[in-house]
């Protein structure tokens, strides 16, 4: 069976960036969750850059469960999310990235940043058309949140240098799935290059 034929859908005239669960308890390995991920931490760090220097909207991500009734099912089938709580450093925003006051930090439940949150309505209040979406995990919450993008009506670019996964191979297969059916992966070079090429239109 060979593949399925697409088009690129590039972004749009309001791009976002929105950074999936880039916290502590992913960025750091000496949690269960995470993993070894500095050049990951250093990509997100390059386009933060450029869209505040571009002042395009950029939003966070975290997961936090404030009850025991939060994602019952998610939480016993992954039990290493029970870290994540209100008072855990964990989930906690990686200080290298430097969040501002003005860059929303959605909080989440399960795996997609649009499941549960008002991300969507967030977006749309800011004009947003597209989405750059990194983070961690590719295979998990990074995979989920850019298909709901892409099933909410954004174009979505995956940035392919800054996001990460804790297995490899999940990692390479779930770019190659997404990059065929719901988003573009390109690296970061090519996506600033865009930016750039958006701002100065």
């Amino acid at each position: 069976m060979s593949d399925l034929n697409f088009q690129p859908t590039g972004l749009g005239d309001k791009p976002a960036l929105l950074l999936v669960d880039m916290i502590n308890g992913f960025t750091d390995p000496a949690c269960e969750l995470g993993s070894s991920s500095d050049d990951v931490v250093a990509a997100n760090i390059e386009l933060l850059a450029v869209f505040r220097r571009l002042n395009m909207p950029v939003f966070f991500t975290t997961v936090v469960f404030h009850n025991a009734t939060q994602a019952r099912v998610f939480r016993s089938r992954v039990p290493a999310l029970e870290v994540l709580t209100p008072e855990s450093d964990w989930v906690k925003v990686d200080a290298r990235l430097e969040r501002r006051d003005n860059e929303p930090l959605i909080e989440k439940q399960w795996a997609s940043a649009f499941f549960g949150t008002d991300l969507h309505q967030q977006l749309q209040s800011a004009q947003v058309d597209s989405l750059v979406v990194t983070g961690l995990t590719t295979s998990g919450c990074v995979r989920a949140s850019a298909v709901d993008g892409l099933q909410s009506d954004y174009r979505v670019v995956v940035a392919r240098d800054a996001v990460g996964d804790r297995n490899q191979q999940a990692h390479a297969a779930n770019l190659f799935d997404l990059n065929a059916k719901y988003a573009d992966v390109e690296d970061n070079a090519t996506i600033i290059a865009k930016l750039e090429s958006i701002a100065t239109v």
